[in-house]
């Protein structure tokens, strides 16, 4: 199946919360950023994002970590999209020892896990499937 992945940090405009949390919006936000990108790639539109089955927040964020978003496709209907997405932090912003220092994790950490459905009009399909 199709899967994309973006990598990018989160800044201190996405911190929402006392001690540069950021809130679970922000990664929602992120997660329908990554089905664009696979709606895009796999039926040439946009679609548009029909609900969510689950959402799991699982570990904190904060302003300064680097984080991976991926989006892969689980199930194809004929207009519908079923997604499983994940947001694993991969670098961790240690403001506890200076402003600018962070660690590399050795292992990525599940911060988000979720399954959303998203809906392409076939009218607005412009790649033909089989």
């Amino acid at each position: 199946m199709l899967k994309v992945t973006h990598r990018l940090r989160l800044s201190q405009q996405d911190a929402h919360y006392g001690g540069n949390l950021v809130d679970g919006a922000k990664i929602l936000a992120l997660f329908g950023d990554v089905a664009t990108e696979l709606l895009i790639s796999f039926d040439g539109d946009e679609g548009l994002f029909r609900a969510y089955e689950k959402v799991d927040f699982l570990a904190p964020l904060f302003a300064g970590d680097f984080i991976e978003v991926t989006g892969e496709m689980i199930q194809i209907g004929t207009t519908s999209r079923k997604m499983h997405f994940t947001c694993h932090k991969v670098i961790s912003a240690r403001l506890d020892i200076n402003p600018s220092a962070a660690d590399v994790l050795t292992h990525k950490i599940l911060t988000t896990e979720a399954i959303g459905t998203c809906i392409v009009p076939k009218e607005k399909m412009r790649v033909k499937h089989e």
